[in-house]
Protein backbone atom coordinates (compact mmCIF):
# COMPACT_ATOMS: atom_id res chain seq x y z
CA UNK A 1 0.00 0.00 0.00
CA UNK A 2 1.05 3.43 -0.64
CA UNK A 3 1.13 6.03 1.96
CA UNK A 4 -1.14 8.83 1.06
CA UNK A 5 -0.63 11.90 3.13
CA UNK A 6 -3.39 14.39 3.13
CA UNK A 7 -2.49 17.85 1.81
CA UNK A 8 -1.55 20.40 4.45
CA UNK A 9 -4.40 22.47 5.77
CA UNK A 10 -4.42 26.02 4.45
CA UNK A 11 -3.32 28.66 6.88
CA UNK A 12 -6.17 30.77 8.12
CA UNK A 13 -6.23 34.23 6.61
CA UNK A 14 -5.85 37.00 9.14
CA UNK A 15 -8.83 39.24 9.82
CA UNK A 16 -8.70 42.51 7.94
CA UNK A 17 -7.14 45.36 9.88
CA UNK A 18 -9.52 48.00 11.13
CA UNK A 19 -9.63 51.09 8.93
CA UNK A 20 -7.04 53.71 9.79
CA UNK A 21 -8.61 56.95 10.92
CA UNK A 22 -7.30 60.22 9.66
CA UNK A 23 -5.89 62.41 12.41
CA UNK A 24 -7.93 65.43 13.43
CA UNK A 25 -7.02 68.50 11.40
CA UNK A 26 -4.59 70.80 13.13
CA UNK A 27 -6.09 73.96 14.54
CA UNK A 28 -5.52 76.99 12.34
CA UNK A 29 -3.01 79.52 13.62
CA UNK A 30 -5.07 82.34 12.08
CA UNK A 31 -2.27 83.82 9.95
CA UNK A 32 -4.15 83.51 6.64
CA UNK A 33 -7.31 84.83 8.21
CA UNK A 34 -5.29 87.76 9.56
CA UNK A 35 -4.18 88.70 6.05
CA UNK A 36 -7.78 88.46 4.81
CA UNK A 37 -8.85 90.70 7.70
CA UNK A 38 -6.17 93.25 6.81
CA UNK A 39 -7.45 93.48 3.23
CA UNK A 40 -11.06 93.72 4.43
CA UNK A 41 -10.12 96.51 6.85
CA UNK A 42 -9.56 98.82 3.88
CA UNK A 43 -12.50 97.61 1.79
CA UNK A 44 -15.22 96.93 4.37
CA UNK A 45 -14.13 97.98 7.83
CA UNK A 46 -16.77 96.19 9.88
CA UNK A 47 -16.04 92.84 8.22
CA UNK A 48 -12.31 93.49 8.65
CA UNK A 49 -12.83 94.11 12.37
CA UNK A 50 -14.86 90.92 12.86
CA UNK A 51 -12.50 88.71 10.86
CA UNK A 52 -9.49 90.30 12.58
CA UNK A 53 -10.90 89.48 16.01
CA UNK A 54 -11.55 85.88 14.94
CA UNK A 55 -8.03 85.55 13.47
CA UNK A 56 -6.46 86.99 16.60
CA UNK A 57 -8.39 84.54 18.76
CA UNK A 58 -7.21 81.60 16.65
CA UNK A 59 -3.63 82.81 16.91
CA UNK A 60 -3.85 83.14 20.68
CA UNK A 61 -5.17 79.58 20.97
CA UNK A 62 -2.31 78.37 18.75
CA UNK A 63 0.20 80.35 20.81
CA UNK A 64 1.52 82.51 17.98
CA UNK A 65 1.46 86.24 17.36
CA UNK A 66 -0.52 87.60 14.43
CA UNK A 67 0.53 91.08 13.37
CA UNK A 68 -1.81 91.34 10.36
CA UNK A 69 -4.84 90.53 12.53
CA UNK A 70 -3.86 93.15 15.09
CA UNK A 71 -3.24 95.71 12.35
CA UNK A 72 -6.62 94.86 10.79
CA UNK A 73 -8.38 95.49 14.09
CA UNK A 74 -6.69 98.87 14.59
CA UNK A 75 -7.16 100.00 10.97
CA UNK A 76 -10.81 98.91 10.95
CA UNK A 77 -11.54 100.91 14.07
CA UNK A 78 -9.78 104.00 12.67
CA UNK A 79 -11.60 103.73 9.32
CA UNK A 80 -14.97 103.35 11.03
CA UNK A 81 -14.39 106.33 13.35
CA UNK A 82 -13.25 108.52 10.43
CA UNK A 83 -16.27 107.35 8.42
CA UNK A 84 -18.64 108.28 11.22
CA UNK A 85 -17.03 111.73 11.56
CA UNK A 86 -17.29 112.34 7.79
CA UNK A 87 -20.91 111.19 7.76
CA UNK A 88 -21.79 113.57 10.59
CA UNK A 89 -20.01 116.43 8.82
CA UNK A 90 -21.88 115.74 5.57
CA UNK A 91 -25.23 115.58 7.35
CA UNK A 92 -24.61 118.80 9.30
CA UNK A 93 -23.25 120.59 6.23
CA UNK A 94 -26.15 119.45 4.07
CA UNK A 95 -28.68 120.48 6.69
CA UNK A 96 -27.06 123.91 6.96
CA UNK A 97 -26.97 124.34 3.18
CA UNK A 98 -30.56 123.30 2.60
CA UNK A 99 -31.70 125.25 5.64
CA UNK A 100 -30.14 128.42 4.21
CA UNK A 101 -31.73 127.80 0.80
CA UNK A 102 -35.14 127.39 2.39
CA UNK A 103 -34.71 130.65 4.28
CA UNK A 104 -33.64 132.47 1.10
CA UNK A 105 -36.58 131.11 -0.89
CA UNK A 106 -38.92 132.16 1.89
CA UNK A 107 -37.39 135.64 1.78
CA UNK A 108 -37.38 136.06 -2.04
CA UNK A 109 -40.48 134.01 -2.94
CA UNK A 110 -40.99 131.68 -5.93
CA UNK A 111 -39.11 132.25 -9.18
CA UNK A 112 -35.52 132.81 -10.27
CA UNK A 113 -33.52 135.46 -8.40
CA UNK A 114 -30.00 136.84 -8.68
CA UNK A 115 -28.53 137.34 -5.26
CA UNK A 116 -26.24 140.28 -4.39
CA UNK A 117 -23.14 138.07 -4.70
CA UNK A 118 -24.13 137.08 -8.26
CA UNK A 119 -25.48 133.63 -7.39
CA UNK A 120 -28.66 132.54 -9.13
CA UNK A 121 -31.36 131.16 -6.85
CA UNK A 122 -34.34 129.25 -8.22
CA UNK A 123 -37.22 128.71 -5.84
CA UNK A 124 -40.15 126.50 -6.69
Amino acid sequence: MTDVTPPPAPEPTPAPAPPAYAPAPAASDGKTLGIVALVLAFVFALAGLIVGIIARGQSKRAGVSNGPATAAIVISIIVMVVGIIVAIAVIVGGAALFGNLAELCAQYGPGTHTLPDGTTLTCG
